[in-house]
């Protein structure tokens, strides 16, 4: 018996040594210990890293979206800085009204987006009224910048570190995890940021893309080989490009208060807008204070007359008159198309006739497309001929006893023709007013550019004024009885002038007759 006990004791301690075991309460043997261990294997593995790299990517992007952005002043404007998870990288400037600007100034997964959200009243104010200070506000930008980017960079680093960590805490819960999905966070934004510094182009700024009214900035600034041979010419015109858009902001604030008098019909007339959304909040400011009746628009109202400009439009059927437009020589057919389809406007071509606040218009669009400025608008036989064609109607008109009050035309070539056959044609294209008697009677109205010519305003040495005129007219013969000349200093002033005037037959002393009382601005 003894021999088999111990042969017994002799099994049990082998098998213990060949497979350990816990004992259990009450004497029970446990399952051998390496059977709870199990493989993953190498795709679990790697399911695993994507997960966390997922948890990570998004929470970096949630936590920039938050809170990844810092409001700086730069120079005169409030801007807002952010960066964005992007592909190519770059810096991508947004000015609103005029548009955009972007740069390939790096390569890395992340972008920089700077707003113009506004330029501040007071220090633009300060800068209108001290033109000398233009001249060390390249400085105060560069300053500017510099001390937000600093912020950027410190507010993007908490911002992603602190929305990976949450994200990786949630998806998780475990704090182990979810430190690891912040470093991770981390280290990503620190090998963006080296590889932005590692590909950074300060050349980038030479070679920008425009969208918006700012496409045409190139031909303002001159084009990348002229800046690299010219820089000093180059920084100078910027500076002077910079100056006159700081003042355009300035002045598109401000409109002179009129009263106008009640026993006249009156017509807002403008023109040559180009393409510049500041001159609708003008014309609408100018609807408001003065009650117009109908606005006339002789054209030119876009720059190129693509159908990407079309949405330019959209402010038009709510400026709160009805709208009468001619096509210029920068509007195209599809500019046409899309303007009749609108409500509340109405598009005259081929001296087609309409009735609109009791004044009956006829109009003709301009037999010319020349969009690009470097070419030189030719084709008087053409303007000659389509007058020709105007003045017909207004002939056909009279003769079926609805006689036209006013006629339109983009070019006051086209508009002479009318000599004779109406008493009132409007006309634009030359981006100067002017008002002539022709030698039949027929007076001529040419309007400056509503839009101060556009961008184009910012490339002399003395910018564009934004003109327009309301005309009074009288409401038994719809005959002009005075006109206010309405002039804004475009980009260079920061006053508004209004002044008044009256037809030689209409004034003091003429016939016998009175004009109507000129109430000043106030």
């Amino acid at each position: 018996m003894a021999r088999d006990h111990a042969a017994t004791r002799a099994l049990r301690r082998l098998a213990a040594r060949l497979s350990p075991a816990r004992r259990a309460p009450g004497g029970r043997l446990d399952a051998p210990a390496v059977a709870t261990v199990t493989d993953e294997g190498p795709l679990r593995r790697l399911l695993h890293a994507l997960g966390l790299a997922g948890v990570v990517l998004l929470g970096a992007w949630l936590g920039l979206l938050a809170a990844g952005g810092v409001r700086t002043p730069v120079g005169p404007m409030d801007t807002r800085m952010t960066l964005r998870p992007s592909l190519t990288g770059g810096t991508k400037i947004n000015v609103s009204p005029l548009g955009a600007l972007e740069l390939r100034s790096h390569t890395a997964p992340l972008r920089l987006d700077v707003d113009v959200d506004r330029l501040d009243p007071a220090r633009s104010g300060v800068l209108v009224q001290h033109p000398e200070r233009f001249s060390g506000l390249q400085a105060e930008v560069t300053r500017d910048v510099e001390h937000g980017t600093r912020d950027l960079a410190l507010r993007s680093t908490l911002a992603t570190v602190t929305g990976a960590t949450a994200l990786g805490l949630l998806v998780y819960r475990t704090p182990r995890r979810a430190l690891a999905s912040g470093g991770l966070a981390l280290a990503l934004l620190a090998a963006s940021g080296t590889t932005a510094y590692a590909t950074w182009n300060p050349n980038s700024v030479l070679e920008p893309k425009f969208s918006g009214l700012l496409g045409s900035a190139p031909s303002v600034v001159g084009n990348a080989r002229s800046i690299v041979t010219e820089f000093d010419v180059y920084q100078k015109e910027l500076a002077r490009l910079v100056t006159n858009v700081t003042k355009l902001y300035d002045v598109t604030s401000t409109l002179p208060a009129y009263r106008p008098d009640p026993t006249t019909i009156r017509v807002l007339h403008v023109s040559d807008i180009h393409l510049n959304p500041a001159s609708w909040h003008i014309i609408a400011s100018l609807v408001k204070q003065y009650d117009i009746d109908v606005i006339v628009d002789s054209g030119d109202t876009m720059d190129h007359g693509t159908a990407a400009e079309n949405g330019f439009l959209d402010p038009v059927p709510h400026l709160g008159a009805p709208y009468v437009w001619v096509r210029g020589n920068h509007d195209s057919r599809a500019t046409q198309a899309h303007l009749a389809r609108m409500k509340n406007v109405h598009v005259l071509d081929d001296g087609r006739a309409v009735t609109v606040a009791g004044v009956r218009f006829a109009g003709i669009g301009d037999p010319q497309y020349t969009p690009d400025r470097s070419a030189r608008p030719g084709g008087d036989a053409a303007e000659h001929l389509a007058g020709a064609r105007l003045a017909s109607a207004l002939r056909d008109q009279k003769a079926a006893g609805t006689p036209v009050d006013v006629a339109v035309a983009h070019e006051p070539t086209a508009a002479r023709e009318t000599d004779g056959t109406v008493p009132l044609v409007l006309a634009g294209h030359l981006h100067h007013e002017d008002m002539e008697v022709l030698p039949l009677g027929t007076r001529l109205r040419t309007e400056g550019s509503t839009g101060g010519s556009g961008l184009r305003a910012v490339e002399g040495r003395h910018p564009d004024p934004i003109e327009a005129s309301v005309l009074y007219l009288d409401r038994p013969g719809h005959r002009l009885q005075a006109w206010d000349q309405i002039r804004l200093g475009g980009l260079g002033l920061s006053t508004a002038e209004v002044s008044r005037h009256l037809p030689k037959e209409n004034q003091p002393g003429a016939d016998g007759t009175t004009s109507p009382p000129a109430t000043p601005p106030h």
